[in-house]
């Protein structure tokens, strides 16, 4: 892990991406799917596939923003007896070689105590938190107590976010700006949403932090489409499904493919 604090660890492989004229690569994997030791495989290869950001999910019962793959993952995790602080200690464990944002429900978080659990992921080594199901502005005390840890929190835009939430997520956001590129749950889609350009520009106006695009980027060939307009894709039930049938080396062999098709773009 990187000698930086942890709100430098994301601006940081953002600005390398961008002094190399690079997009960057986001990958979600759910913490203990397929088991333990393939999440801590994906997690110490994902430097060596090309991928910047890893999204650790913590495994929840009801992840209502997710679509099927994720979903099972989550549920198979829990089954395997894999708990949020089972996730926090094996990150700890792993000492990746990139940014490590957790990704999670806000009950999860909500169970360990809210300043706790960021206090306990900052030791762990995570680079920062996304909770799905917290509005930005929605509750400015919780945000505070998981703000003060030091760890950035990411936020999600969706496609139908009006021009002055949109302006106010923007400002809530830290590290980068997770923007979903089509309505409805997680999972792959058969193209990339139409639209996708003139959204990112909009956001352009309102803030300057790396736009990262995710939600239906399933083939190489999509995540190319979507990184010449952003400045990053996020890529989940892809790489869930690949983690599901051959395990860390499958998802990060096919990894390595997303990168060369993200860098032949440049």
């Amino acid at each position: 892990m990187s000698d930086l604090p942890p709100d430098g660890r994301l601006a940081a492989r953002w600005a390398e991406r961008k002094a190399d004229g690079r997009t960057g690569l986001v990958a979600y994997v759910t913490a203990g799917h397929p088991d333990r030791a393939q999440t801590t495989a994906f997690l110490r290869g994902a430097a060596a596939a090309g991928v910047d950001v890893v999204e650790l999910g913590l495994p929840f019962s009801d992840p209502i923003a997710d679509g099927p793959v994720i979903q099972s993952s989550s549920h198979a995790a829990l089954a395997g007896g894999m708990t949020a602080q089972g996730a926090l200690a094996l990150l700890a464990a792993a000492r990746p070689d990139v940014p490590v944002v957790i990704f999670s429900y806000l009950n999860p978080m909500l169970a360990h105590g809210a300043a706790s659990f960021a206090r306990a992921a900052r030791t762990a080594g995570a680079a920062g938190l996304l909770v799905t199901d917290l509005p930005a502005g929605a509750d400015p005390a919780l945000e505070g107590e998981l703000g003060a840890a030091g760890l950035p929190l990411v936020r999600l835009v969706a496609p139908t976010t009006p021009p002055e939430r949109r302006r106010a997520i923007a400002e809530a956001s830290r590290g980068f700006l997770y923007l979903v590129s089509r309505l409805g749950v997680t999972g792959e889609g058969p193209g990339l949403a139409a639209g996708l350009g003139p959204q990112i520009a909009a956001l352009r106006t309102v803030t300057t932090l790396p736009i990262a695009v995710g939600f239906g980027i399933a083939t190489e060939r999509q995540a190319a489409e979507a990184g010449a307009l952003a400045d990053g894709v996020v890529i989940g039930s892809a790489v869930v499904a690949r983690m599901e049938r051959g395990g860390a080396a499958e998802a990060l062999d096919w990894l390595r493919v997303v990168r060369r098709a993200l860098d032949a773009r440049r």
